[in-house]
C-alpha cells in the first residue's frame, strides 16, 4: 500500500511499526508469564500457555500486515495442505538470512501450532526480544564442542539435560519445535571453510535434533521439511526492511517420524552412525530441491 514511498522512509516506518508491535504484545506476555510462574497449578499453566501463544500469534499476524503494508514481497508457498494445528511437529529448514524467521512465521502462521525456535543461550540477552522468547518458553540451548568437553568432562551430557528440560514444557499441548540444523546462516565463505559437500547448504549438525527427538519421544509425530529459496539472491534484514525482497519461494514437505530416529545419540555408537546417515540423506534431498528451484528460476528469467 505504501511501497511507493522512498526506501529510507519505508525502512523507518516499517522498523518503527515492528518495534511498536513488539513492545505492545511484550507487556501482556510478560505479565501473563509472571502469573503462569506464580500459580503452580497444571491446569492454570496450560491455560496461560495457550493465552501466551495466542498473543504471540497476534504479534505475528500484525507483523505480516506490516509487511503487506510497506513491501511487495510475493510469498509463493506449496505444501500447506499437509499441515494442521493439532499435531506436534519438528520443523527443519535451511538458514540463509534473518529474513528466514519472518518468512517462516508468515508462511506457517495459523497452519501449525506456534513456532518455538531453539535458540543459542546468548540470545537470551538480546534487548526486549530475549525477554519475549523466555516468556514464550522458547528453549535456549547451551552446546559444547568436543574439545571443550575433553577439558571439562563433568559437563558431558549437560546439553542433553538442558534440551530435555526445555522439551518437558512442550508435552502438554501441540507445538512446533523449530530448528535451523546448520547452526548458522549460510554464506559462501562458511561453505568454503567447511568444505561442505552440499551445493547450497552448510553441513547439518545432528546432535541438536537427535536430542529433541530423544527428549520428546512419542510426542513428536511429524517432520515438517521447509525449503526457503530467494530467487533474487540471499537478502539481509536491511534489504527486507527497505522493501527490496520481492520474491520468496517456500516448499513444504511432511514425513512421519520413524521411531528408529529416537535413541541414545551420545552413548549408542550404532544409533549415532545411523542417525547421521539419515540426516545426511535428508540434507542431500533438500540440496537437490534447492538446485531444482534455482534452475527453474533461471529458466523463468530467460
Amino acid at each position: 500500500m505504501f511501497n511507493f514511498l522512498p526506501a529510507p522512509l519505508i525502512t523507518l516506518l516499517s522498523f518503527s511499526f515492528y518495534a511498536i508491535n513488539t513492545v505492545f504484545w511484550l507487556i501482556p506476555i510478560l505479565v501473563f508469564s509472571l502469573f503462569k510462574a506464580l500459580i503452580p497449578l497444571g491446569f492454570s499453566r496450560k491455560v496461560f500457555s495457550y493465552l501466551l501463544d495466542l498473543m504471540a500469534g497476534n504479534w505475528v499476524a500484525v507483523n505480516t500486515f506490516n509487511q503487506k503494508l510497506f513491501t511487495k514481497m510475493e510469498l509463493k508457498i506449496t505444501g500447506l495442505e499437509e499441515l494442521n494445528r493439532k499435531d506436534w511437529y519438528l520443523v527443519l529448514a535451511n538458514h540463509q538470512s534473518w529474513v528466514d524467521i519472518v518468512v517462516l512465521q508468515r508462511a506457517l502462521h495459523g497452519e501449525v501450532p506456534f513456532l518455538k525456535f531453539f535458540l543459542k543461550k546468548e540470545l537470551l540477552y538480546v534487548p526486549i526480544l530475549g525477554l519475549a522468547w523466555w516468556a514464550l518458553d522458547f528453549p535456549f540451548m547451551q552446546r559444547y564442542t568436543q574439545s571443550f568437553l575433553k577439558k571439562n568432562p563433568h559437563l558431558r551430557g549437560k546439553d542433553l539435560a538442558t534440551t530435555r528440560k526445555a522439551c518437558e514444557k512442550f508435552k502438554h499441548k501441540p507445538v512446533s519445535v523449530m530448528s535451523f540444523i546448520e547452526g548458522t546462516r549460510y554464506t559462501q565463505a562458511k561453505h568454503d571453510k567447511q568444505k561442505s559437500p552440499f551445493n547450497h547448504l552448510l553441513k547439518p549438525k545432528a546432535g541438536g535434533i537427535a536430542f529433541v527427538l530423544d527428549a520428546m519421544g512419542e510426542h513428536l509425530t511429524t517432520i515438517v521439511d521447509v525449503t526457503i529459496f530467494y530467487p533474487d539472491g540471499i537478502p539481509t534484514f536491511a534489504d527486507f526492511l527497505r522493501g527490496n525482497v520481492k520474491n520468496v519461494q517456500v516448499e513444504i514437505h511432511t514425513r512421519a517420524i520413524d521411531r528408529d530416529l529416537s535413541g541414545d545419540y551420545m552413548n549408542d555408537r550404532n544409533h549415532k552412525i545411523a542417525f547421521q546417515k539419515w540426516l545426511t540423506q535428508f540434507w542431500y534431498d533438500k540440496d537437490a530441491r534447492l538446485e531444482k528451484m534455482k534452475q527453474a528460476s533461471t529458466e523463468n528469467n530467460k
